[in-house]
């Protein structure tokens, strides 16, 4: 992550919290890890026709995966892809589990509301979700499998999930370099299978850069997302934002 000069703006979002906005074609965000531990869920969505979204199935039968890290795409169900992942220091992103809500909140941790708590309220991923998608005319039939970053979760034989703490540690990140003009929606509660007997979600902070040389000609582009590639090209062919 050595891209200090193109930097363009940067936030954190503390953990439990929530945000969304317009990421741009041609610029890269780069979620980082705190303190170690966080876990940032993502849903991804065309900024110009919402009901074009991020593909959990696409994504991976496309890439023969079941996490996602640097080298991979993440498509949408219109066979186009949204972003690269250009960097990682992470190695495993959790792809299949979900969110968290309220329900499973309580059941884990209690109950801390906002009018007593403020702040330090227990949020869940799926509220901090609707929240978001509420700002732009979204709401629960718009929620979709998402993108656990930071996270790790394994499947055995049998098909047992098992979530491995510690996957994520403080400094790591994950660079997403974007092809298509994108609503990225984002929560960092805890992910639905941390074992955590507390609730102490970490933070994220995003960074926006430019897109480097570099970074486009990283092996992100594999021979299997030519063809998504090159559908998002020809979404854009013709227009002034056209690579």
């Amino acid at each position: 992550m050595d891209q200090q000069n193109n930097l363009i703006w940067e936030q954190s979002i503390p953990g439990g919290c929530h945000w969304s906005g317009i990421v741009r074609r041609g610029t890269t965000l780069c979620l980082t890890d705190v303190n170690g531990g966080a876990n940032a869920a993502v849903i991804l969505f065309n900024q110009e026709e919402k009901l074009e979204r991020y593909n959990m199935a696409d994504t991976l039968k496309s890439q023969h995966t079941f996490r996602l890290t640097q080298g991979h795409a993440c498509y949408s169900d219109m066979g186009r892809i949204f972003c690269c992942i250009t960097a990682d220091t992470v190695g495993w992103n959790d792809t299949v589990c979900g969110l968290s809500d309220a329900e499973s909140i309580r059941q884990k941790y209690g109950i801390a509301r906002y009018q007593a708590h403020r702040n330090q309220m227990f949020r869940s991923g799926l509220d901090g979700m609707l929240i978001e998608l509420s700002k732009w005319g979204l709401g629960m039939r718009d929620i979709v499998s998402n993108i656990n970053f930071f996270s790790k979760v394994t499947a055995d034989t049998s098909g047992e999930l098992t979530f491995h703490p510690g996957n994520s540690k403080a400094g790591d990140y994950v660079e997403l370099s974007f092809e298509m003009n994108t609503l990225l929606v984002l929560s960092t509660a805890p992910h639905p299978l941390d074992p955590a007997e507390s609730y102490q979600p970490g933070a994220v902070t995003l960074s926006m850069f430019t897109t480097s040389l570099v970074a486009v000609n990283k092996p992100a582009r594999m021979a299997e997302n030519v063809r998504g590639l090159e559908n998002t090209r020809r979404f854009y062919a013709g227009r002034g934002d056209a690579a």
